[in-house]
C-alpha cells in the first residue's frame, strides 16, 4: 500500500500524551507507569474508551494488541516463541483465474484455513480485502464493469459467509488505497460523483450506485452474515491535500459506520526508499526515516497527531495500525531483506502513546518480498514484542 510522510498538525496531541512539547518536538514519551501492574504483564481494570470496549467485545485482554502479517507462517511464530494477538493475510482478486476463493476447495476455504492458523497461536485472524486493485494500482475502471462488480460482491458475501462458519471475532480491513484513489478521482472529491455498481448484489439493492454505496454495502454484508466480524476502512493520507480533507472524505463515504479505522505509516522499510535500488521502492518524497527523539520532522509525534485526527474525526473509532515496517534502526540504509526502519522499535517501546490517540492494536509485516521480516530482523520483533507483553499498555 502506498502512503506518504505527514506534516505536523501542531494541535492537541501534546495534551493527549501529557508531554511538554514545543510545536511537534519534545521527548520520546515512553510507557505510562499506570499502564500495567509492573512486572506482571497483566493489565489493570478494563477502561471505558472505545478501544477498551471493542477489546472486551472481541474477548481480548484490556491491553494494546500486537500482531503479525505479511505472510509469516505460524510455524515461524511457534519456533520463535511468539504469541501475536493478530494474524493477518490478504484476500486478492475478483473474477480472475487466481482470485482468492479459488485458492482452496471448497471455494473460500482459505478464510477458514487462516482462521484456524490464527487459533493455533491464540490470535485473532485479520483479512485485508484487496480486490479493487485487481485491474491495477489506481485503476478504478472495474467500478462500472458489471462482470467485475458482480464477481466482487459475490466474493465479499463468500468471505463473510466463511467467517460466519468460523463464528468468532475476526478483523477485516476494507480495500486500503482504494479510498485514496477514489478521493482523487471523484469529481470535487465527492464520493457520490464516482459511479460504482452496488445494487446488482441483492443484499444492497436499495443502496446508491456510487462509492458511498460501496462502503455501505461492505458494512451491510458484514453485519448480515458475520456479526462477530470487526470491520474498518483505511484513510489514505495522500488522497487529499490535508488530513482534514481526508477525514471529510472518509466521513462522506461512511467510514464511521464501521468498527475501526485502519492506519498506515509506510508500506516499505525506510531504508529501501532511501537506497532507491529496488524496483519496489521507487518513490519520491521523504524523509522516510522518522526522528525517534521527536525533535526534527518528520517524527513520530507528527504521525500520532494525524492518527488522533482520524480517531477523533471518524466517529471516535479505535485505531488499528497495519502493515507496519519491521526494519531495524541503523545509521546506514541496509540491503534487501535487511533494510533499516525504526517504526517497530518506536511503537513497541512507546505503546502508551498509541493508546493515548485511540489505538487498539498494531500489525507488523513487510509490504514486499524484499523487505525486512520476522525471519531477517535479527530477532528484533521477538525481543521487543516479548518485552512489551511483559509490561503492556492498558486501553484507557
Amino acid at each position: 500500500m502506498k502512503t506518504t510522510s505527514v506534516r505536523c498538525l501542531r494541535r492537541v496531541l501534546p495534551l493527549v500524551l501529557g508531554l511538554a512539547l514545543a510545536g511537534c518536538g519534545g521527548g520520546g514519551g515512553g510507557t505510562n507507569p499506570g499502564d500495567t501492574n509492573p512486572g506482571t504483564g497483566t493489565p489493570p481494570t478494563a477502561g471505558t474508551g472505545t478501544a477498551a470496549t471493542l477489546a472486551a467485545r472481541m474477548g481480548r485482554p484490556n491491553r494494546f494488541m500486537v500482531g503479525l502479517g505479511g505472510g509469516v507462517e505460524t510455524s515461524t511464530m511457534q519456533a520463535q516463541g511468539l504469541t501475536p494477538d493478530i494474524h493477518e493475510r490478504y484476500l486478492v482478486g475478483a473474477g480472475g483465474s487466481y482470485d482468492w476463493p479459488s485458492w482452496n476447495s471448497p471455494a473460500g476455504a482459505y478464510v477458514n484455513l487462516v482462521a484456524a492458523e490464527a487459533d493455533t497461536v491464540g490470535a485473532v485472524p485479520m483479512f485485508t480485502l484487496y480486490q479493487m486493485a485487481s485491474n491495477g494500482d489506481g485503476n478504478l475502471a472495474g467500478l462500472s464493469d458489471t462482470t467485475f462488480m458482480s464477481a466482487y460482491w459475490s466474493n465479499v458475501v463468500l468471505m463473510f459467509q466463511r467467517l460466519a462458519i468460523y463464528n468468532k471475532p475476526a478483523l477485516v480491513n476494507f480495500e486500503p488505497d482504494f479510498w485514496g484513489y477514489a478521493e482523487r478521482q471523484a469529481t470535487n472529491s465527492d464520493p457520490t460523483k464516482l459511479f460504482a455498481y452496488v445494487n446488482i448484489t441483492p443484499d444492497c439493492a436499495s443502496l446508491p450506485n456510487d462509492v458511498t454505496g460501496v462502503a455501505a454495502c461492505l458494512v451491510r454484508i458484514a453485519r448480515k452474515y458475520a456479526p462477530k466480524a470487526v470491520v474498518g476502512f483505511s484513510p489514505s493520507s495522500w488522497g487529499g491535500n490535508s488530513t482534514a480533507e481526508v477525514v471529510s472524505f472518509m466521513n462522506q463515504v461512511g467510514a464511521a459506520q464501521a468498527d475501526i479505522v485502519v492506519v498506515q505509516t509506510l508500506d516499505r522499510d525506510a531504508g529501501c526508499f532511501e537506497a532507491q535500488t529496488e524496483s519496489d521502492c521507487q518513490r519520491g518524497g521523504g524523509p522516510w526515516y522518522w526522528d525517534e527523539t521527536n525533535q526534527t520532522h518528520p517524527n513520530f509525534h507528527d504521525h500520532l497527531q494525524e492518527a488522533l485526527a482520524y480517531h477523533q474525526g471518524i466517529g471516535g473509532l479505535p485505531l488499528v495500525w497495519w502493515q507496519t515496517p519491521m526494519g531495524v534502526p541503523s545509521g546506514s540504509y541496509g540491503s534487501a531483506n535487511h533494510w533499516r526502519d525504526n517504526r517497530e522499535h518506536y511503537f513497541l517501546t512507546h505503546a502508551s502513546e498509541l493508546t493515548a490517540v485511540g489505538g487498539l492494536g498494531i500489525v507488523f509485516g513487510p509490504g514486499a518480498s524484499t523487505q525486512t521480516s520476522v525471519t531477517t530482523d535479527g530477532g528484533q520483533y521477538q525481543t521487543l514484542s516479548k518485552a512489551y507483553l511483559a509490561s503492556p499498555a492498558a486501553l484507557p
